[in-house]
């Protein structure tokens, strides 16, 4: 098994160096579209493998934790906002639009209301079980070694969202403590911190990076807003799982393997309801819908759904913010370092561009910095 993702691996990394999507970036369709059938050839792997995990006592223990941690975030999230309103409601996708996520819909805004009576874990337990998630693209503005943390706001409009995502091995169904998790997204009018890039905000910025080390529990927690949108991308939500890296003095890290690349997607209601408020409608790039981002085809299978679970932490004002929630299975036998595309590093005296760094001949081994 494990010789057979090192095979895919190879092949993976060859094609998803030429298929890197961001604004101004020459896309060789056909390449990204063979580069979406081998992910899928990655989920699809070990699926032998998942079909004994839910039945798997520490599972199921892990998932009732998972759920009465939920709410209790939840519970603090509306006390810190002073929200007093009643019965908010629960939201989830409703046009996933890969596959069968699109058949059906998945918006429980009218059918499902939190009460008192509702028992939490109907609501806060995790939208998989130990399912592989299929990998994506890096994308071509990654930052290496970004600070740890957990609020990566830095005062940035937007609508506040506080994610949490929960990693489980499918090797054994366990939930894996000490992962390093890299995330980075654009801010609410489409631009990305870090890098150099033309339109972006340039190498001495951080703003909507950050990385967090999994509990016990193989869990992280975020305080970010909902991300904006950009030319010719669905909007999403950049993650990297590493092992094995070296925390620095400076609380950035280096090092280590990569396991895991995926993208986060979002309810096309949701993103089209934010987007009417501030600073989201001042954005007047055309948005790129799920259905015709080419690169959510291969985030989804038959068996997972790559659409977060959320609450509206109002039902009234979804200004005041969104708790989301999702759970994520990778392989961590892989190692995706590869095609790690490495736009610039943050060190000791800030960003420094990979100069080594092009899209259509690779990159240079990374330095190490502290």
């Amino acid at each position: 098994m494990y010789s057979s993702l090192v095979l895919v691996g190879a092949v993976a990394a060859t094609l998803l160096s030429h298929a890197l999507a961001h604004p101004g970036e020459r896309i060789d369709l056909e390449d990204a579209l063979l580069a979406a059938r081998v992910r899928h050839v990655f989920a699809d792997v070990d699926s032998g493998e998942l079909s004994k995990c839910g039945q798997d006592v520490e599972s199921r223990h892990r998932g009732e934790r998972v759920a009465n941690r939920r709410m209790q975030t939840f519970q603090r999230l509306r006390q810190e906002r002073g929200i007093q309103t009643d019965h908010p409601y629960i939201h989830r996708r409703d046009n996933a639009a890969f596959a069968k996520w699109s058949a059906t819909s998945h918006d429980k805004t009218s059918t499902l209301k939190y009460t008192t009576d509702t028992p939490h874990a109907d609501i806060f337990r995790a939208n998989s079980t130990c399912i592989l998630t299929p990998d994506n693209i890096i994308g071509p503005l990654y930052v290496q070694g970004e600070q740890i943390r957990t609020n990566i706001v830095e005062g940035h409009a937007g609508v506040p969202l506080h994610l949490e995502i929960s990693f489980v091995n499918t090797q054994d169904c366990k939930s894996t403590p000490n992962l390093l998790i890299d995330i980075w997204q654009c801010n609410a009018t489409g631009v990305y911190s870090g890098v150099s890039a033309a339109g972006q905000a340039g190498l001495k910025t951080t703003f909507l990076r950050g990385v967090q080390q999994t509990s016990t529990d193989g869990v992280v927690e975020f305080d970010t807003i909902f991300p904006g949108h950009y030319q010719g991308r669905a909007t999403h939500i950049h993650i990297s799982v590493h092992s094995g890296a070296t925390v620095l003095p400076n609380n950035t890290y280096t090092g280590g393997t990569i396991h895991h690349v995926s993208q986060l997607f979002f309810d096309q209601l949701l993103i089209n309801t934010i987007a009417q408020t501030a600073p989201y409608n001042t954005n007047r790039t055309p948005r790129t819908s799920n259905a015709a981002d080419m690169y959510t085809g291969y985030s989804a299978t038959a068996a997972y759904d790559p659409f977060p679970e959320y609450v509206l932490l109002d039902a009234r004002d979804i200004t005041k913010g969104i708790f989301m929630w999702i759970e994520i299975g990778f392989n961590q036998k892989a190692d995706y370092g590869a095609y790690k595309t490495v736009a610039a590093y943050l060190g000791k005296d800030g960003g420094v561009d990979n100069k080594g760094f092009d899209l259509r001949k690779g990159i240079t081994p990374p330095p190490t910095h502290g």
